[in-house]
């Protein structure tokens, strides 16, 4: 079955953002390629109790295994050894990426307290929009009587342009809840 957003972006937003971005190959679109959610641990990782219940809570909200980051090379000063456990990281793709995007911008996003929107500069130079989310458990699949504490959330939607307004003008298509500047 084709995902919602998948179906309202081929049928709405393309030839909507071909017209206002004045593209004339569809191929020119942007698009939204894949969504990497990472979560970093820091000395809770090195406990495989808790590595593994953040893995199936990171699994259950995702619907794919998260992958064990490990550190490269042992530093002193921040107490770390050469591949110990330091966090997860999923990257999504294709159906399970639209997935995803609805239940965030849907239903996780609006259950933040006091969420004013997100910041509509946190683009890099690849025009890719990243965010963090404070506590993980404002998604559903997260069970929150299991949980023993709140933890953050990186979240990183890449997207096929390099141009910075045209990946914002994606992203609003997708109904993003940007905050207006000026507004706060």
């Amino acid at each position: 079955m084709i995902p919602r957003l998948k179906k309202i972006y081929q049928e709405e937003i393309m030839p909507s953002l071909t017209k206002t971005l004045s593209i004339k190959n569809t191929m020119q679109v942007p698009k939204l390629e894949k969504i990497v959610l990472n979560m970093g641990l820091g000395l809770d990782a090195s406990d495989s109790k808790i590595l593994k219940s953040i893995q199936t809570d990171l699994g259950n909200l995702t619907g794919q295994l998260p992958v064990v980051t490990k550190s490269k090379k042992a530093v002193a000063n921040f107490k770390t050894r050469k591949d110990i456990p330091l966090g997860l990281k999923v990257t999504l793709r294709k159906n399970n990426m639209y997935y995803f995007l609805d239940r965030l911008i849907n239903t996780a996003l609006p259950r933040i307290k006091d969420f004013r929107g997100l910041n509509p500069d946190s683009f890099d130079q690849e025009a890719n929009y990243s965010f963090g989310i404070k506590e993980h458990v404002i998604f559903p699949e997260v069970n929150f009587d299991k949980i023993e504490k709140m933890r953050g959330l990186d979240i990183t939607v890449v997207t096929s342009t390099k141009n910075k307004e045209a990946s914002k003008a994606l992203l609003d298509s997708f109904n993003f809840p940007f905050y207006k500047k000026g507004s706060n």
